[in-house]
């Protein structure tokens, strides 16, 4: 064998990367087994060159609105190849930060594809297929291919865009968010299938720069995982701003043409059809659990993902699994916390398992949207009795000077103990206020507690006040 590692990783992305570097922390030897990308996916393809393009299309937004803010811009436009270039660049970026993290923790990377001959090995090969194209050439006098002793292997292989029947994506006129994420020109008109984070963020991109676009949604709300009340509020801002919106919809058939797609769409009991330049697969992602050797070690999988305990350990003693591999809410940030709860339970740390209730989820769109714990239809499903308290934008002073005055902030509380158990908030700026409650439920705060807490003035969080004291009939405001 090459060499022998406390901790092996097989993946370098944002679960895996982190997990390796506190594990390096805890005095662990450990490696990371990455076949083409450091920090993977989210850092790739995902959550921060989407947000670099979000950013772009916000830019834009406001430059067409600059008369709203007594502002005057002439010739406004933009360069579609320009607002790629730049968010590759931020990617890139941060790709190199990763590497450097890791080599300044002394965690070895290990270039290639691993697989898991059994429990405590590793054997990597050179990767035969890979993700995204182009990637970048593998650093000479690196760790490569080879068979590697692990004692506690950790899976942190991540997900996949799902592909469903009828609307498999071919790269070019049926998109991933892949491609989706580097055209090479803006189409005039847009079908997104699916109305995720990942659709609606992609929708609100692209009909900011201008494209024509409809949202067909297979459940009967957009944003299914969100609150009723705030998907309904997004629904009503993103019709008003001309998305067009289908629920309770199936897109049953795609016909491709020679630079356009042909798309069958069902609802209502009847099917139309639809034509348009270009379409996003937005149905999910799947865990990218296939050859690791996972069936012959009888590491249990449900549904695509591995089945874990709190603490990420799988049923095999000596393998564990992390991130979206292991089942959701697929995020980035759930996937980092869950690795450093798996290495300080190796280390023997005192630690509290993965607590999913208390995981906020944040939609980059626009509005933003963004909430955590309970929504209040799965508080009243549970048969809790609940108080509610409801704020909206326009009543917040630092709101209307933003120019943002649509939006609302909700507070779920149990009615008995005063503890809050969900927010949900739609706006501007909401993603980076949701972590106030966040860190509120993390510390058990009741209703009191946030009624005494003293807000800064003028800023959007007042809201969040505002909100608490509306469930107890306090409100100033409104």
């Amino acid at each position: 064998m090459a060499q022998a590692y406390d901790v092996i990783v097989v993946g370098g992305g944002p679960g895996g990367y982190v997990t390796a570097i506190r594990a390096a922390q805890l005095g662990l030897k450990t490696a990371v087994v990455e076949r083409e990308h450091l920090g993977g996916i989210c850092l790739n393809w995902g959550c921060i060159p989407t947000k670099a393009l979000l950013r772009s299309a916000e830019i834009y937004h406001y430059m067409q609105h600059a008369s709203d803010y007594g502002l005057s811009a002439d010739k406004i436009g933009f360069d579609a190849a320009a607002i790629v270039k730049r968010s590759r660049g931020v990617s890139g970026q941060l790709n190199q930060g990763v590497g450097y993290l890791l080599k300044k923790n002394k965690v070895d990377v290990i270039w290639g594809e691993a697989a898991i001959t059994k429990p405590g090995e590793v054997k990597v090969s050179n990767a035969t297929k890979k993700a995204f194209e182009p990637a970048p050439p593998v650093p000479k006098g690196t760790l490569g291919e080879g068979t590697y002793a692990g004692k506690h292997i950790i899976i942190a292989t991540g997900a996949r865009p799902r592909v469903l029947p009828g609307i498999e994506p071919d790269g070019k006129l049926v998109w991933t968010y892949f491609e989706a994420m580097v055209p090479d020109k803006m189409p005039k008109s847009l079908l997104v299938v699916g109305s995720g984070a990942i659709g609606i963020e992609f929708a609100s991109f692209y009909h900011t720069m201008g494209v024509d676009v409809t949202v067909v949604e297979v459940m009967p709300q957009i944003l299914p995982v969100e609150d009723e009340e705030i998907a309904a509020l997004a629904r009503k801002r993103f019709e008003k701003t001309g998305i067009k919106i289908h629920t309770d919809a199936k897109v049953s058939k795609l016909a491709k043409g020679k630079d356009n797609v042909t798309a069958t769409i069902e609802m209502g009991g009847k099917s139309q059809e639809m034509v348009v330049d270009r379409v996003i697969s937005a149905v999910g992602v799947v865990g990218n659990v296939e050859n690791l050797g996972l069936e012959a070690l009888g590491v249990k999988t449900d549904r695509g993902c591995i089945v874990i305990d709190g603490y990420g350990r799988t049923n095999v003693q000596g393998i564990y699994a992390i991130g979206d591999v292991a089942g959701p809410p697929m995020l980035a940030h759930k996937a980092e916390h869950e690795g450093v709860i798996c290495v300080e339970k190796i280390k023997g740390l005192d630690v509290h398992p993965m607590d999913k209730a208390k995981i906020p989820g944040c939609t980059y769109c626009h509005p933003q949207v963004a909430s955590v714990g309970l929504t209040e239809a799965k508080a009243k499903e549970a048969g809790r009795k609940i108080k509610v308290g409801r704020f909206p934008f326009m009543g917040n002073g630092k709101a209307i000077a933003l120019g943002e005055p649509d939006g609302l902030v909700k507070t779920i509380f149990d009615a008995k103990s005063g503890e809050l158990i969900g927010a949900h908030m739609i706006g501007a700026e909401v993603t980076e206020l949701i972590q106030g409650y966040v860190v509120a439920m993390n510390l058990e705060t009741t209703e009191e507690e946030l009624m005494h807490t003293v807000f800064p003035h003028p800023t959007l969080s007042e809201m969040m006040h505002e909100s608490v004291l509306d469930a107890y009939g306090r409100v100033i405001h409104v």
